[in-house]
């Protein structure tokens, strides 16, 4: 037997839309720039530009993730001199010093993290802009991983305000936070934006060419 496929209307086609502030669902029509009945709160089908803002966000944690990766995010003082240590740089070190555990942590959290959220972002921007085959339901998990880790983005800031804050032996050592933690700190917020700021139903509706977005 062949494959039975059922063509459901989505909320969108049937002139419906949730609330963003209550959650209401209401009647939704552009012309007449609908309102929430309840809160008041004006009412979108879908994130007004959400794949130009989405790209825009990631544009822009791109651009700071590299003074981040190169730029030191730790300055140790010493008698001897001070010595900055970027990100690989302090990987390389923990890993070099017997801590391969903490290396490790670090370079999933300050390196493959971000450089992942970014690609996976950019993969889901494509797939609602271009009509291209592909699984919307592996694209929708996908969105799903990135919104939920996205919570440990700024693991290694913490680290370094936890390492400047501890570390301070009067004159004989002291540790203060390089240049790069501010970029850092700003990937990590950029690419939590973009993630909020995308919409993951516009994946569905590229099966669906004639659908209206509001």
């Amino acid at each position: 037997m062949g494959e039975v496929t059922f063509q459901v209307a989505t909320a969108a086609q049937r002139g419906l839309a949730a609330c963003r502030g209550c959650g209401l669902l209401s009647n939704f029509s552009r012309a007449a720039a609908a309102e929430c009945p309840r809160c008041g709160v004006s009412l979108h089908s879908r994130k007004s530009k959400a794949v130009e803002r989405t790209a825009a966000l990631l544009i822009a944690a791109a651009i700071c993730y590299v003074p981040a990766n190169v730029l030191p995010v730790l300055v140790t003082t010493t008698l001897g001199g001070s010595e900055p240590d970027t990100i690989l740089g302090g990987v390389a070190l923990l890993y070099e010093s017997g801590s391969w555990v903490l290396a490790l942590v670090v370079l999933v959290a300050s390196v493959m993290i971000p450089i992942g959220k970014i690609a996976v972002l950019v993969y889901l921007v494509f797939v609602a802009k271009r009509t291209v085959a592909t699984d919307q339901r592996q694209c929708t998990r996908l969105f799903r991983m990135v919104e939920f880790i996205g919570r440990w983005s700024m693991l290694d800031v913490f680290v370094d305000a936890f390492v400047v804050a501890l570390v301070q032996l009067g004159p004989l050592m002291s540790v203060r936070p390089g240049p790069g933690v501010p970029f850092f700190a700003a990937t990590a917020v950029l690419t939590m934006f973009a993630a909020s700021a995308f919409d993951p139903r516009l994946m569905w509706d590229r099966l669906r060419p004639g659908l209206d977005h509001g």
